[in-house]
């Protein structure tokens, strides 16, 4: 079975240990490691303004349920960060429609990473997104991210358009993007990171997850 769990308004409360881990290691990985500061709080816990009821998260688990990686998917017809807080980077025009999600927040834990090479569990995060998007009928994802991403997506077979000018800020240069949800982007990374097989985990909490950590129905 896959290791890569949606976590929903409708069944989060199943998932209330990894949910604070994901919001901790967040904070670890964007604001103490890479130093963005304008995402710092008085706590060890990184959320926003979009950690709403319309968040979804995708949680890559280990064999115990722990936490390793994660990403985060919102309904563009609800505010996201593209449309509420960049809408220059879509030249004030961004995607807005029932079938198009905003992408953000992709992570890997520290100590999963791989010196110099992408790790496996970076290609498992991304086929957990596109498999969770077609389970959900996403037809296209939003996303802000770093100039680099764009490049690296393609080279796994992912149809990416910019849709405006890049953004200089304090800590990197960002572009606003519109991705193509398809088959032939998840087999391509599929091939990439040499993972066989879908990785989204079918919806329930795992029977050994709720007799190790109690989690009750």
């Amino acid at each position: 079975m896959g290791r890569i769990f949606i976590v929903d308004w409708s069944n989060r409360k199943h998932w209330q240990q990894q949910l604070e881990r994901h919001f901790r290691l967040r904070h670890e990985i964007y604001v103490v490691e890479r130093r963005w500061q304008a995402l710092a709080r008085p706590i060890d816990i990184e959320m926003d303004a979009f950690d709403t009821e319309h968040a979804i998260y995708l949680l890559a688990l280990d064999s115990s349920g722990a936490v390793i990686g994660g990403s985060r998917l919102i309904p563009t017809l609800h505010p996201h960060l593209l449309g509420d807080v960049f809408p220059q980077l879509a030249n004030g025009a961004p995607p807005r429609a029932p079938d198009i999600y905003e992408w953000t927040r992709f992570f890997i834990a520290i100590q999963n990473r791989i010196a110099g090479r992408s790790a496996r569990l970076a290609g498992e995060v991304l086929c957990g997104l596109l498999e969770a998007s077609m389970q959900l009928g996403v037809r296209k994802i939003s996303v802000v991210c770093e100039a680099f991403w764009p490049d690296r997506l393609r080279a796994l077979g992912w149809r990416v358009e910019i849709l405006g000018e890049s953004l200089r800020q304090e800590e990197c240069e960002i572009v606003g993007a519109i991705i193509e949800v398809s088959h032939a982007a998840l087999e391509g990374t599929r091939h990439f990171y040499g993972v066989e097989g879908a990785v989204l985990h079918p919806p329930g909490v795992p029977p050994s997850f709720e007799e190790s950590q109690g989690l009750g129905a």
